[in-house]
This record gives structure tokens, C-alpha cells and sequence, in this order.
């Protein structure tokens, strides 16, 4: 756990955010003859995309930037290392934490399937939103795949579809074999732990005790401590540091030394930090955060 209670970080922007509607979904619906559709968009910090759902799964992720994906009972950091599954008919929002060059691939679905691999009958892994690794194949192919919107110009020619055939196929292969990453952070329906979780989740250094977050929201800590092991079956605790690790996810993805970010967790040293990262994942943060890994400074 952290040593000490520090203030609220002060927030990346002093904009409020800008609310938005879907981004056009229907013009890039993936069919049985183009299973595999893309689009792309370039988006400012502090937008919100309002929530939405539609027929066929979708796979989010940011060449560059940060984006957080959020459903009813979830929440998930997006950096340019992962990407968030989403299963067809799940409601979701995302907000751009920093300027963001995000790519959304929509995957046809038929009955009984759910998935990116449609030979398989077992889709129990795919049916939940999962934080997935971006490979570097995965990511080049992914910005192959042709990102027009249907009705914008001349249909396919015979050799861009059979191209996009063997690219969506590639796509599939290699998100099947994707590693699952533990990122998402569960929220509660429950109105005052959910009051309680969206407040740690905006400044999650404001307090280190489940006692003090009680007392922002007006609630007894022994009625939170049993809404967090009835709804969420986990402890205040536990949920916090996987709070922390998404946040620590977003500060790696600006390549911050690893002292600044434990210190902006509110750790007293990169060591300490570093084993909190190990216990809650396993691995180091140099071996957790990939390619965006914080920089040692001597």
C-alpha cells in the first residue's frame, strides 16, 4: 500500500468534456462477405463518446494516445500497447484521456458465435470485455485494413477484396492468440459504492483508507467494506490497486520515469511501486507495461 496521503493530482486539462455521439457505426457494419471492417479517428483529449451498443463485437485500440473504455459494470485504460474487446450488444463509452489516433475493428458475429475465430464453437472466453496485447503483427495489420466508410466511393475491386480477405484473416489469427491482460476495474450498481468508485477512480491518490473515502461520501466504511465483497467480491484494498495500475498504465504510456509515477501514485519510492505491480500481476512493471515501459532514471 502507499505510505502516505497526497493531494488530488491536478487533472491534464481544464476542459470539461465534450460529449459526442457514436461515430458512425453503421456506416462500417461488418458483413458475412466483409467480416472485418476498420475505421479510424483522430480525437482530442477530453471527448466522450456517449454510450452505445450495436450488433457485432469490436476490438479498440490507440496507435497513439490513451482512451478509457467504460461499460456498466467495468472500466478499462486503453494505451497503445492493449486493446479492449467488447462483445456484440454491450454498451460502451470512451473518453480520450490524452490526444488519441484511435482504431475501431468491427468483427461480424453470426448467431451462436461470439469471437474472432468463427471455426470455433466455444466462445465462453469472448462473451466479457477483455484487455488483450497489441503485437506488433497485430497493429501493422490492422492499419492495412481499409478504413472507408461504405458509400464512400467505388465498391472493392477483386484484388483489394481478396487483400482485405487474407488481412482479416491474419487479424483473427492473431487476436485469438493474444495474451489477456488483468486491467479492468469493476464498478458496482450499488449507488453509494458507485459514488465511491467514480471518486477514487477521478483522483485516485485523494486518500489511501477505505475510512477516509467513507467519509467524502457519507457512508458507514463497514457498509462499503460489505458492498465491496458483495458486489464487486473483492476488498477496497484490492480494487484500489487495480485503480492504480490502470492509472499507472496511463502514465507509462508518456514514457515518465518510474520515481515520477510512483510518486504520483502516491509511493514512497520506485521500489515500493514496483512491488505492488508484482504482487497484483506477477510480473515487474518493465515486463507489465511492454513496449510503453516507464524509463529507469539512475
Amino acid at each position: 500500500m502507499p505510505s502516505r496521503t497526497v493531494p488530488a493530482p491536478r487533472p491534464t486539462s481544464s476542459r470539461a468534456l465534450e460529449q459526442i455521439g457514436p461515430l458512425t457505426p453503421h456506416l462500417f457494419c461488418p458483413t458475412p462477405q466483409r467480416p472485418v471492417r476498420a475505421k479510424a479517428h483522430g480525437l482530442r483529449a477530453d471527448v466522450h463518446v456517449t454510450p452505445h451498443s450495436h450488433p457485432w463485437a469490436q476490438l479498440t485500440f490507440s496507435v497513439t494516445g490513451v482512451l478509457r473504455l467504460s461499460t456498466e459494470r467495468s472500466t478499462y485504460i486503453v494505451p497503445p500497447t492493449r486493446a479492449v474487446w467488447v462483445p456484440a450488444g454491450v454498451e460502451h463509452a470512451i473518453t480520450v484521456v490524452e490526444d488519441a489516433d484511435m482504431r475501431t475493428v468491427y468483427f461480424h458475429q453470426p448467431p451462436g458465435h461470439c469471437g474472432p475465430d468463427l471455426r470455433e464453437s466455444d466462445p465462453a472466453a469472448w462473451q466479457h470485455c477483455r484487455v488483450l496485447e497489441v503485437s506488433e503483427l497485430l497493429r501493422a495489420l490492422v492499419l492495412e485494413l481499409d478504413t472507408r466508410p461504405d458509400g464512400s466511393g467505388p465498391a472493392l475491386t477483386d484484388e483489394q477484396a481478396y487483400r482485405e480477405h487474407h488481412l482479416s484473416a491474419l487479424v483473427c489469427d492473431e487476436l485469438r492468440r493474444a495474451r489477456e491482460v488483468p486491467l479492468g476495474v469493476n464498478l458496482p450498481t450499488d449507488k453509494r459504492l458507485r459514488a465511491l468508485c467514480e471518486a477514487v477512480l477521478h483522483h485516485p491518490t485523494r486518500h489511501t483508507t477505505l475510512e477516509a473515502w467513507a467519509r467524502d461520501v457519507g457512508a458507514s466504511p463497514r457498509t462499503l467494506a460489505r458492498l465491496f465483497r458483495q458486489e464487486l467480491n473483492t476488498s477496497f484494498v484490492q480494487w484500489r490497486q487495480q485503480v492504480l495500475l490502470a492509472k499507472a498504465v496511463s502514465l507509462a504510456a508518456r514514457r515518465l520515469p518510474m520515481s515520477h509515477i510512483a510518486s504520483e501514485l502516491g509511493y514512497a519510492s520506485p521500489s515500493a511501486f514496483t512491488a505492488m505491480v508484482r504482487r497484483s500481476v506477477g510480473t515487474p512493471p518493465s515486463q507489465f507495461f511492454g513496449s510503453q515501459s516507464p524509463r529507469q532514471v539512475p
